[in-house]
């Protein structure tokens, strides 16, 4: 009886802890963690790098460094992110900090899990079409899919697979210019290990936005 028992206790434990194997809660950054990034394209040899360099009782700050793709930085080279979800909530300006209103702002919304899902939208001017362009409103629809074994020059590596769908239109009109792009999160790495854009993006070779990380040094 007492094993009919324990067995029935077993069966209905197994589904959360498999739920507490999948959850990945926030990783605690310190300063000096730095990520090096390169592209993939067969043509361009396009580096860059991000580096924590303060932190304090709420907020970490990297800097951005080399050529990141644009719309990773937002062209920002200094971002401020809240320490209990990984948000974008400032950027640096002449050393002052100001609101992050731009994308990619929760590209981090720990804790992750498979089929967590969450949305971001603002306005603002694009960043391909620069100064005077029009403002738009853009949206952002993300969602974890599940876990993959991926391979960068970095290393092997278990991670959390992010689908990221972005559009934009003119000012009241959102339904335009939908595309998807992929991200890789690995735990062990704390940060993303691979960033892979909608090869449909515009037109344009999405080799020449494609990142995958080339080193790290994080600590334990």
């Amino acid at each position: 009886m007492k094993r009919i028992a324990y067995l029935v206790l077993l069966v209905l434990c197994i589904p959360s802890i498999l739920c507490a194997q999948d959850k990945i809660d926030i990783p605690v950054w310190n300063v000096g963690d730095q990520w090096a990034y390169s592209d993939t394209s067969p043509y361009l040899n396009i580096q860059g790098a991000i580096e924590v360099v303060a932190a304090d009782q709420d907020t970490y700050t990297a800097e951005f460094s080399g050529d990141m793709c644009i719309a990773e930085t937002q062209n920002f080279t200094t971002i401020v992110f809240e320490k209990s979800t990984l948000h974008r909530i400032y950027y640096l300006r002449n050393n002052v900090r100001e609101e992050y209103e731009r994308g990619r702002r929760r590209l981090f919304n720990f804790p992750l899990n498979p089929g967590k899902q969450w949305d971001d939208e603002y306005s603002g001017a694009s960043l391909i079409r620069g100064v005077g362009a029009p403002v738009l409103d853009f949206f952002e629809n993300y969602k974890v899919l599940g876990w993959e074994d991926v391979e960068v020059p970095a290393g092997k590596f278990k991670a959390i697979k992010l689908e990221i769908t972005m559009g934009h239109g003119a000012k009241g009109n959102v339904s335009a210019s939908n595309f998807t792009n992929i991200y890789w999160y690995s735990p062990d790495v704390k940060h993303f290990v691979k960033c892979q854009y909608d090869p449909n993006l515009r037109g344009i070779s999405a080799d020449i936005f494609n990142w995958e990380l080339s080193s790290f040094k994080v600590k334990k």
